[in-house]
């Protein structure tokens, strides 16, 4: 993270899962060793496995529990703090189908993160949450002189602008970008006190979508759908309804 002054904060992933992964493996095991349910035979589960697979299900509570209540700090530490708070639109569907890092990209909770980020920063009436776009070069970017690169592989953790020359980590460079976006988005100086400032919608890459103005409006008429019919109306239709109804089925 970094905030409006440069000053760069790293928060680093707890990794509850991975630390409870010993303790897994091991429950695991005696899970597999018990006689479990069988859903082809009917066979019920023995005492011995029920009793085991409760010890493995109170590991992933515990994890579960862990990783809630740090997010829960993380992110009512940010909303309390900033009153301008850039988040990044990420891929993590993608993120997830790389083997070696799907699992700490899954214990670090992304989604989490920005579900409570969203709702904590709406109930603080001067802290706005800005989304990046998907599509937002945070990390091609240089934060020096604002060249962008063509390609940056994922393993390359250094940015090295071929321009200015820059030389930074390349998720302070991505963070740098990020205030950097706050403060082109939000007219205001983006303190807790400002409340005037206004949320504006990052521009997507590519073409802009263009959208009609105005909408072409049905004229209103009596007993269609999509006119404008008083409740009187409506129950005189009914009325007419029923009575064509009863003269037809003789």
């Amino acid at each position: 993270m970094a905030d409006s002054t440069g000053e760069i904060r790293t928060v680093a992933n707890p990794g509850h899962y991975d630390r409870a992964r010993k303790q897994l493996r091991r429950a695991s095991r005696i899970v597999s060793r018990r006689q479990g349910p069988d859903r082809r035979t009917g066979q019920k589960p023995s005492k011995r496995w029920e009793k085991a697979n409760a010890a493995r299900n109170r590991v992933h509570h515990r994890v579960a529990n862990l990783r809630t209540d740090a997010l829960h700090k993380l992110t009512t530490s940010v909303a309390a703090e900033y009153g301008t708070v850039v988040i990044e639109d990420l891929n993590v569907a993608g993120m997830l189908r790389n083997r070696r890092l799907a699992r700490r990209i899954a214990d670090a909770g992304f989604a989490e993160i920005r579900r409570q980020l969203t709702y904590k920063t709406r109930q603080r009436h001067a802290t706005h949450l800005v989304a990046a776009d998907r599509w937002y070069p945070s990390s091609k970017t240089c934060s020096g002189c604002g060249a962008v690169k063509a390609k940056l592989p994922l393993h390359v953790r250094t940015y090295e602008c071929d321009t200015c020359g820059l030389v930074i980590d390349r998720d302070d460079n991505a963070a740098l970008n990020l205030a950097a976006l706050a403060a082109a988005c939000l007219t205001g100086t983006g303190v807790a006190g400002d409340q005037d400032t206004t949320e504006v919608v990052s521009k997507p890459r590519g073409a802009d979508q263009k959208t009609r103005a105005t909408r072409t409006r049905r004229k209103a008429s009596a007993g269609r759908a999509g006119g404008a019919t008083l409740p009187h109306q409506r129950q005189e239709e009914a009325r007419d309804r029923a009575h064509a109804e009863a003269l037809t089925l003789r």
